[in-house]
């Protein structure tokens, strides 16, 4: 308050100069001087850019090397991008932090030039903590990503299979239970390399599966992070047939309010992976589904902000809403209501258990081909982008993006020219951008286009 009546004083002795001086006395310079407001900085206003990375993707190249991790984070800074997304818990369901609940991921499988083999970490230095501190020394955010509904991994060709499901028999009951042609079939049961590989999913409605990740929730929050943000917080890869444990039939008997008699054939025919059914229960059971992910979103966001509330809490999902609901989705706003135009597997409730209220930030990923940038509706990046507005309602900032390594037409790189593109499709059409996956750029050596689309974007942010 003093300093408010000092300033008060110092203007009243100018504006007195100037009333009462010659005609010829000069008025004062003010002490800031006249001279023109400078630029504005157009990082100050423009949108974030996400830079992911993938840990079995980057394992080779980071599990033992802090140089690399150091030199990898430099190119990001200069190429334009403002944070980070590091994988910490990949699909084998270990870590790569310090955790109370979960093992440390010693090794994983990767491609090489002789087929998959295992690489191992041997060193003992903390991986996130080293993200963090490199990161934030150059001036960028740093979120970590977990793998939620995940406990193993079988490898292809006959390398083996990793995880806690596989390291721990009574962890079998954690597993998902499929409504197979051949009936019900606990996912554990099911070990051909050459047909089943791939990762092995947690129940999601299994009340100790959610206490399990919730812990390893807990940990990761300890550390210093700008985000969290949760993968594969859904059901499997088999779709529609996970889940039909005994734990899952007794809790949708209690949403539903009576017993289901002939279960799950009035639910779903076996063998049933997508598409929509006429069934007696199919839209209560896919409602059930997605309030099992909501629900347990909630119980997410709030163990994180009971440990630190600064740290920004979100989600990966793939923008294809309108087959998400396969997966036990609902990342809509609740607001938006999909039964209108989804009528054969969107209940009038269905809206209801809409999570995108409780994020802090959403990732959508435009992962179409490379041919398909521009464009509306589903299947183009800038369609996704677009989409996304209808969908969550400004309820959540979101980044949509590419994968550039994985989808149709970048598997080969020599893609740079439409990287550019690809960055304004995105940025343009959302709330910030992000990219799959650091991998990717190293490997096709795409860190100058991504420069130049960054570039591209922040002068036209300097423009406005």
């Amino acid at each position: 308050m003093k300093s408010f009546f000092r300033n008060i004083t110092f203007v009243c002795c100018l504006l007195g100069m100037t009333a009462c001086g010659d005609d010829n006395d000069k008025i004062p310079e003010w002490p800031w001087g006249n001279k023109e407001e400078p630029a504005p900085d157009p990082e100050v206003t423009a949108k974030p850019r996400y830079v992911w990375i993938d840990a079995a993707g980057n394992f080779e190249q980071y599990a033992n090397s802090q140089d690399n991790i150091k030199a990898d984070l430099a190119k990001v800074k200069e190429a334009g991008f403002t944070d980070v997304i590091v994988d910490v818990r990949p699909t084998t369901g270990d870590v790569l932090f310090k955790s109370t609940a979960a093992d440390a991921l010693t090794k994983i499988d990767v491609w090489s030039s002789t087929g998959y083999i295992w690489a191992e970490r041997t060193a003992t230095w903390d991986y996130l903590q080293t993200f963090i501190n490199e990161g934030h020394k150059l001036g960028l955010k740093v979120n970590a990503s977990i793998n939620t509904f995940v406990g193993g991994y079988l490898c292809p060709y006959g390398l083996g299979s990793i995880g806690m499901l596989y390291k721990d028999s009574s962890k079998k009951k954690w597993a998902t239970v499929l409504n197979t042609a051949n009936g019900l079939v606990n996912s554990m049961d099911l070990q051909n390399d050459e047909e089943d590989y791939g990762a092995k999913f947690l129940n999601p409605a299994n009340n100790q599966v959610q206490e399990f990740i919730l812990q390893i929730l807990s940990d990761l929050a300890k550390y210093d992070l700008d985000g969290i943000v949760l993968d594969r917080c859904r059901y499997d890869d088999y779709q529609l047939m996970s889940d039909f444990s005994d734990e899952s039939r007794t809790q949708f008997e209690v949403f539903v309010g009576e017993s289901v008699a002939n279960y799950p054939a009035d639910i779903l025919p076996a063998g049933a992976k997508e598409g929509t059914y006429a069934t007696k229960w199919y839209k209560r059971w896919l409602a059930f589904r997605a309030k099992t992910i909501h629900d347990f979103m909630v119980k997410a966001r709030n163990k994180v902000k009971s440990v630190n509330e600064d740290i920004r809490f979100g989600a990966y999902v793939g923008a294809w809403y309108s087959s998400y609901y396969c997966s036990g989705v609902n990342w809509a706003s609740p607001k938006y209501d999909p039964s209108i135009n989804n009528p054969g597997w969107a209940s009038t409730d269905y809206k209801d258990y809409g999570y995108a209220d409780h994020l802090d930030f959403i990732f959508l990923g435009a992962y179409a081909a490379a041919d398909k940038i521009y464009g509306s509706g589903e299947w183009t990046m800038e369609g996704f982008c677009k989409q996304g507005h209808n969908l969550l309602q400004g309820d959540v900032p979101f980044a949509g993006g590419p994968d550039i390594g994985n989808s149709s037409g970048w598997t080969d790189g020599g893609q740079s020219a439409k990287i550019p593109n690809a960055i304004d499709a995105c940025i343009n059409n959302s709330d910030g951008f992000f990219v799959f996956d650091i991998c990717h750029i190293r490997m096709y050596n795409y860190w100058q286009a991504f420069k130049t689309g960054i570039d591209a974007y922040l002068k036209s942010v300097e423009k406005k």
